[in-house]
């Protein structure tokens, strides 16, 4: 029967890890999502969190802030009052539902939150920033995470920008004099630019243009690798009206942009087509293919659009033809110019604008998709990403976490000059709480994070039903939990996030807690009542036992106690130890019928008024109530684990 019963306890632990494990994964990919600015899809993720009852203050705070990112403010607001009033809420979170009542027409319910807020963040100007350029997603996306830069060793003295990466090689246009032949550009008196190619990942290694017939006595630059319908590897690049040796003047005799595909003909790229979306008139250029290919963004001052020069986009179709130019929308494009597209792995399009408000003159911009893929806002990605300067030809590596910027900035090397930016993620502190006894997992274990470095409190939270937290925590700092719950003592854990890497988002500190050896503790039990001079076990005593009974056949079945019967002082011993000792036998008997195994319980024994605990001696020095404390029944614990078992299984701690 015992090797049924662990078998059936092992049967139940697995089914809890298999369910944790599915509702991290859902967590996983809502944080992937929400870092690749897909926050329809991660709110799918975050969704079935909330329906698996799995971390759910997590759940809410990222819904709370995907509503918020795709415009969707009454949406956002149920999940942020499920958690604005926890103490373990970030005091950002009372700026974030501010701006959400704000924004969804609850100005006074708003005012009240804003000033919680400012209490606590005296010097903050975002509320004015918010108010000035009105972008609500830009506030939230720049609240936690980082972008930090730094210049790459191939810049020159001149212009240096657009960046494409592929296999081992970086693709650049550069106007470097020591390489590009021909005419100064009377614009800025640097040679025309030219396309170049250098090791991505060796510093060591030195700029050369690519071969072929791409690079002319005009501009070329912009370019990147994609694929045609036949699978094969082209170029898609900007170059001015220049083609077949022909220049191509518009109404104004002006060279305009154009885009132009190139393959390789003996491992050189010979340019083969002039794209049906230019024209002599108005210029097309930095293209970008999105990811699945089919469809190609560029920019364009043609008539009819918003401002100086737009976003555009033409679906390519399974032929290899282009579509028709496609304004992106007035959200995308302003009055002012916006430029250089680029589509990362989840579809999502960042560019450059001077028409947006932001920190300088041209700055970079992300679109913010709703669940049917609508462009609804647009992200200012911040500083250091952007600067008083222009800032542009935005491209980033698959993974999100590390790419290219082009700045004309100051302090760089040329006029404008190729940076290197790393992402640095919010990063969070997750784990699970289980008994060190029978390794089931503790809910209600009251989480509270301190960072030593502050002498602060930064977070306080209660684990749910499956021992999981999880809370946000900065990098480089030295941290101690101390997790708390009734029934077992506190525990201080400590660690820091120091010499973490930059990619990661979580830290993992499980917590493995000890039991106290107190069984009214662990049982939560109340006192055990018994009818005056009689031992019969009534049914509130019944109810009160069941719980021993469980405690030691389900939660502890290894738990070995005594039994201790108590009376108060009325009487002789002789009374008192018959009393106590029937009391004890019942109480016995109750546990041994309800299945807790005769072996577990070494003694019963009756005290009488032997054990008094508040020194009463009769009626004449204790009244009633006083008297009732002593009429109690005990239960020391011996054991509460075979200490011949080899060790416990903690697989649950490894669950996500």
């Amino acid at each position: 029967m015992r090797q049924v019963q662990k078998y059936i306890a092992l049967l139940l632990l697995l089914s809890v890890s298999q369910i944790a494990t599915a509702q991290y994964g859902a967590q996983k990919r809502g944080d992937y999502y929400f870092g690749q600015f897909s926050y329809a899809k991660a709110i799918k993720e975050y969704e079935k969190m909330i329906e698996g009852d799995f971390n759910m203050e997590y759940a809410h705070q990222q819904l709370a802030e995907c509503y918020l990112l795709i415009r969707d403010f009454k949406k956002s607001l149920p999940h942020f009052e499920a958690i604005i009033n926890n103490t373990s809420i970030p005091t950002d979170y009372y700026f974030k539902y501010g701006m959400a009542l704000y924004s969804n027409g609850q100005h006074k319910a708003a005012e009240k939150w804003l000033r919680k807020y400012k209490k606590y963040n005296k010097n903050d100007s975002r509320l004015k920033r918010f108010l000035k350029d009105g972008s609500l997603a830009s506030v939230v996306f720049n609240s936690r995470q980082r972008y930090d830069i730094s210049p790459v060793p191939f810049n020159s003295e001149e212009s240096d920008f657009g960046v494409f990466t592929r296999g081992e090689d970086l693709y650049f246009a550069s106007s470097r004099r020591d390489q590009v032949s021909g005419d100064a550009y009377g614009w800025n008196e640097e040679p025309w630019l030219d396309i170049f190619k250098v090791k991505e990942n060796n510093a060591a290694s030195v700029p050369v243009k690519i071969a072929g017939d791409i690079n002319t006595k005009f501009h070329e630059s912009s370019m990147i690798f994609t694929t045609d319908y036949k699978k094969d590897t082209v170029i898609y690049f900007t170059r001015n009206n220049y083609y077949k040796k022909k220049e191509g003047y518009g109404a104004k005799d002006e060279i305009n942009l154009k885009v132009y595909s190139a393959i390789q003909v003996d491992g050189e790229w010979m340019v083969n087509r002039n794209l049906r979306i230019n024209s002599d008139y108005y210029s097309t250029g930095h293209p970008y293919i999105s990811p699945d290919g089919r469809r190609l963004y560029y920019t364009s001052d043609r008539p009819g659009g918003y401002g100086g020069t737009d976003i555009y986009y033409s679906e390519i179709h399974e032929r290899g033809g282009i579509g028709i130019a496609i304004n992106a929308g007035p959200i995308i494009n302003t009055e002012g110019n916006e430029m250089f597209p680029f589509v990362n792995k989840e579809g999502r399009l960042f560019f450059s604008s001077d028409g947006h408000v932001g920190f300088g003159q041209m700055d970079v911009f992300s679109a913010v998709m709703d669940g049917q893929e609508k462009i609804i806002d647009v992200i200012n990605l911040g500083k250091p990403i952007n600067s008083a300067s222009d800032d542009f030809g935005y491209y980033s590596h698959e993974d999100g976490m590390t790419g290219y910027i082009s700045s004309n900035r100051e302090g760089g090397q040329g006029s404008d000059d190729i940076y290197q930016f790393t992402f640095t993620p919010s990063l969070s502190v997750e784990g699970y709480v289980i008994d060190g006894v029978n390794n089931q997992a503790l809910d209600n274990v009251r989480i509270t994070l301190y960072d030593q470095g502050t002498n602060t409190k930064v977070g306080e939270m209660v684990t749910d039903q499956d021992g999981y937290y999880k809370m946000f925590i900065n990098r480089n700092s030295n941290y101690m939990i101390e997790a708390v719950r009734k029934t077992h003592p506190h525990k201080s854990v400590f660690f820091n996030t120091h010499n973490i890497p930059r990619t990661t988002r979580l830290v993992q500190q499980n917590i493995v807690l000890e039991p106290v050896m107190d069984l009214k503790v662990l049982a939560d039990l109340n006192k055990i009542y018994f009818d005056f001079n009689k031992s019969n076990i009534r049914p509130d005593a019944a109810r009160e036992l069941d719980k021993v009974v469980k405690l030691m056949t389900e939660t502890y079945p290894e738990m070995v106690i005594r039994l201790e019967a108590h009376t108060d002082p009325v009487g002789s011993h002789r009374y008192n130890d018959a009393l106590s000792e029937r009391r004890a036998k019942s109480t016995y008997e109750y546990l041994i019928a309800k299945g807790v195994p005769k072996s577990h319980i070494l003694s019963y024994k009756g005290f009488g008024k032997r054990k008094t605990i508040n020194g009463c001696t009769g009626k004449q020095d204790c009244d009633d109530q006083e008297l009732e404390l002593n009429r109690r029944t005990e239960f020391p614990i011996i054991q509460i684990k075979n200490h011949l078992d080899k060790g416990i299984d903690r697989s649950i701690t490894k669950s996500k």
